[in-house]
């Protein structure tokens, strides 16, 4: 799958994003996730990308899908701003410091890691 990486020049490429795209944003709206769980998985898996450019790829992404989700979430009400605003503030320090780790880890761990997450919080809802 080389040919089909970042860099590749296919109509095909530019089809798996959209369709990555589109994933994304279906799951968002419905869930309230789709960067890490579906961009990230699919971008490593369909296009070639490695871990980090994928990560960087789906947060510039998620920009344009989140914004879009809350406007249309506020219009049925469901936006808690302050509390928004209370988890946002702080999560810029996580990303800062997760940011720093993503560059400092073997590039073979930041997989298994986030397979860990999903797993957990696989195992997390199953258990509520």
């Amino acid at each position: 799958m080389a040919a089909d990486g970042p860099s590749g020049g296919s109509l095909e490429r530019p089809l798996k994003l959209m369709l990555i795209g589109t994933a994304a944003g279906f799951f968002s709206g419905l869930f309230g996730v789709g960067g890490g769980t579906v961009i990230v998985p699919l971008l490593v898996l369909w296009l070639g990308y490695d871990e980090r450019a994928a990560t960087g790829t789906s947060l510039a992404a998620i920009v344009f899908i989140a914004a879009y989700a809350a406007g249309t979430q506020g219009l049925y009400g469901n936006v808690h701003v302050l509390d928004a605003a209370l988890v946002g503030v702080p999560a810029v320090g996580g990303v800062l410091v997760g940011t720093w780790l993503q560059q400092r880890v073997r590039a073979r761990v930041i997989p298994l890691l986030f397979a860990g997450v999903l797993v957990a919080s696989a195992v997390e809802l199953i258990l509520r």
